[in-house]
This record gives C-alpha cells, sequence and structure tokens, in this order.
C-alpha cells in the first residue's frame, strides 16, 4: 500500500467549528468517532471504521457512528481530549497515550515485559482491570473498553545496529507509554508523536529510531526507506490494546440495548484486529525482507537484561505512588499477572517450544 494514500490531514478549526452538534431525529443519533490514526490505516484505522459500521448495522441505523480519522476533527494526540470538552462522542486510540493524565492508564495498553494480550484480556474482563479503569476514567466523565488487539508488537527500526546499552544513549527515539519510561532509563531521548508524523521525522533526522506497531502497518508507514535495522520482539510492547473511549453521560442514557451493542462490538473487534494482525504481520514482513532488503535482528542480551531491570523498578515506583489509583491498579495488575502468567508458560510456552523443537510440515 502507498504510504500517501492513507495518510491525510485535515483542517482543525473552521472545520470543526462548522461541525453541528449530534443529530437527534425521529429516535435517532449519530455520534461522532475520532481517531489517532490516519484514514484506511491497516489493522488499526480499518478496525476503528469497522467498530463504527458494525455499530450503526447491529442498532439499524438508531445510532449511526461517523469516524473521523487523525486530523480531520482534531489532532490525533488530542483525541480523549475531544471526547472530554464534548467534541466528539468517541474516541478511537490506545489509553498509554493519556498517561500524562493518570499513569494509571498506561497499564491497559502495554507495560514492559508485562501481560501478553490474552493475559490482558483476563485481567480486564474477569479479575477487576475493568473496574479499575472505569475508576480512573470516571474522574474524566468517560468509560474505555478495550476494542483491538495488535499482540505482541515488534521492537522498532533503527538506522544503526545495537551493538549494547552504550549503543542507545542519546538515541532520538519514538517509543510512548512505559516503555518509553524503560528506554529513556537506558539512555534514549524518547518522544511520542501519531502515525502519520513518524516517516518525516526519520526521514529528517528529528528520529534516529521509531517503533508503531508491526510489519503490517509499519509496512505501510514506509519506514524501511529511511531505516533497514529492523528488531524483533518488542519487550516493552508484549500485548498491545485499543480502546474506544465514550463520553459516560451520553452513554448511560442510551437505552440498554445500544449500551450492549457497543460493548460487544467492541469485544468482537478486539478479537477481529488480532485475526487481521497474525494474519497480514508475517506477510508483510516477507515483502520487507525480500522486497525492500530489510535486515531482522533482535536486541542484544545486555539490553533485554538492563530493559527488563528498569523495567521491575519502573513498576515498584507504581506500586508504591502516593496516588492511591496509581497504586490500585499496579497492584492489581501485578496480582493477576502473577497468575496468568503461569498459565502462559506452562501451557503456551511449553507447547510453542515443542512444536518448534519437534514438528515440521
Amino acid at each position: 500500500m502507498d504510504r500517501r494514500s492513507f495518510i491525510r490531514t485535515g483542517a482543525v478549526g473552521a472545520g470543526a467549528a462548522m461541525l453541528a452538534a449530534p443529530a437527534v431525529a425521529q429516535g435517532n443519533i449519530t455520534w461522532r468517532m475520532v481517531t489517532t490514526w490516519p484514514k484506511n490505516f491497516p489493522g488499526l484505522g480499518v478496525g476503528a471504521q469497522r467498530l463504527a459500521d458494525r455499530i450503526t448495522a447491529a442498532s439499524g441505523g438508531r445510532l449511526t457512528v461517523q469516524v473521523y480519522s487523525a486530523g480531520e476533527l482534531v489532532p490525533p494526540l488530542q483525541s480523549l481530549d475531544a471526547v472530554i470538552d464534548g467534541t466528539a462522542e468517541m474516541s478511537h486510540g490506545a489509553a498509554y497515550y493519556w498517561q500524562n493524565k493518570s499513569p494509571a492508564l498506561s497499564f491497559f495498553t502495554g507495560v514492559p515485559y508485562g501481560m501478553t494480550s490474552r493475559e490482558l484480556t483476563a485481567w480486564v474482563r474477569y479479575m477487576g482491570g475493568q473496574e479499575i479503569w472505569d475508576e480512573i476514567y470516571d474522574q474524566f466523565g468517560v468509560q474505555g473498553f478495550l476494542s483491538g488487539d495488535t499482540g505482541t508488537q515488534a521492537g522498532g527500526w533503527f538506522k544503526n545496529e545495537l551493538t549494547g546499552v552504550d549503543s542507545v544513549k542519546g538515541l532520538r527515539f519514538r517509543t510512548p507509554g512505559l516503555g518509553g519510561r524503560v528506554w529513556e532509563k537506558l539512555g534514549a531521548t524518547v518522544t511520542n508523536m501519531a502515525a502519520g508524523e513518524i516517516f518525516q521525522a526519520l526521514q529528517s533526522g528529528t528520529l534516529d529510531a521509531a517503533e508503531f506497531v508491526g510489519p503490517y502497518n509499519d509496512l505501510a508507514l514506509g519506514f524501511y526507506q529511511v531505516c533497514k535495522n529492523y528488531y524483533f520482539p518488542s519487550f516493552v510492547e508484549p500485548g498491545l490494546a485499543t480502546e474506544l473511549v465514550v463520553d459516560k453521560k451520553k452513554y448511560q442514557a442510551l437505552p440498554e440495548d445500544l449500551q450492549a451493542i457497543i460493548r460487544d462490538v467492541c469485544q468482537a473487534e478486539y478479537d477481529q484486529v488480532a485475526s487481521d494482525f497474525y494474519a497480514n504481520d508475517p506477510r508483510a514482513l516477507q515483502t520487507l525482507i525480500n522486497d525492500h532488503g530489510v535486515k531482522v535482528l533482535q536486541f542484544p542480551e545486555e539490553i533485554l537484561k538492563t530493559g527488563a531491570t528498569a523495567a521491575a523498578e519502573i513498576m515498584t515506583s507504581l506500586r508504591d505512588s502516593d496516588d492511591p489509583l496509581v497504586k490500585k491498579t499496579a497492584e492489581s495488575f501485578i496480582d493477576a499477572f502473577r497468575i496468568v502468567r503461569t498459565r502462559s508458560k506452562t501451557t503456551d510456552g511449553a507447547y510453542v517450544t515443542a512444536r518448534e523443537t519437534y514438528f515440521e510440515i
């Protein structure tokens, strides 16, 4: 896919001011969803549009969701604020983009050396995670739902090969969330920026390295044109989730069946997006290798070990936080993690090891 075919910039301002309030006619409602993703962006942007379309279809048009991609109504990293201030009724993004509002939000996207996506959903759905997430977002008058799953992500694109921790120092690196804090501890200068801004920053030299998601997205974003060193896997983004955030007051005012449609479609899309990435990441990676000369590498052991130490220090600091909700979130996450990781190790991990060791077809 041509990178330019889906990256669009929208005029924010005059166009936004002309938008009318949500339409309500003959019992039908129109809600606006703003996203952090470029228009037609593989996996994530397409998933956001499909989520909106499914809500519209399942409700028989009683709740129509109009999607505004990154920059069309508000800048991408102001999507949550747009719901908080009433510019939109929904946003589609990633909870760790908003860690400046509460560090606890990072737990609902991805934690360095933390839960895989399947482990994360176990915590959120069955081990108290959703209830804590609701408490955090209650402070801002919104409600969050898991809405997509990329699985374990790629570690990132680097202009130069990494030889150890010393090669990280001073590196200008795009990477968000708690993972960004880990890389800072390793010596990198970390920044976050929206998907559509990363390529230009790499090309201009503003960035030395960047990670976004994985081959499916990264091929479309064109990073291979600037960097050839592609590291796998990420140790800071082991099971990334996207979120749908809704205005809680307006959500609770909906009839119960429309509330259920939103909840159920989000859950369905979480699994749909996971399948999309599992199917298309390996195919995109082959294209990157075979057609564009990308070199796939693994992080040096020194970086993995030092990163693990940094991740543990960050987790401890959050568990000991003076903020009661941050502390509560960290404690709940850690308690659940200690339980669910045993299944991953004794069942899933042991099976994959046996398969790779003994089975060929």
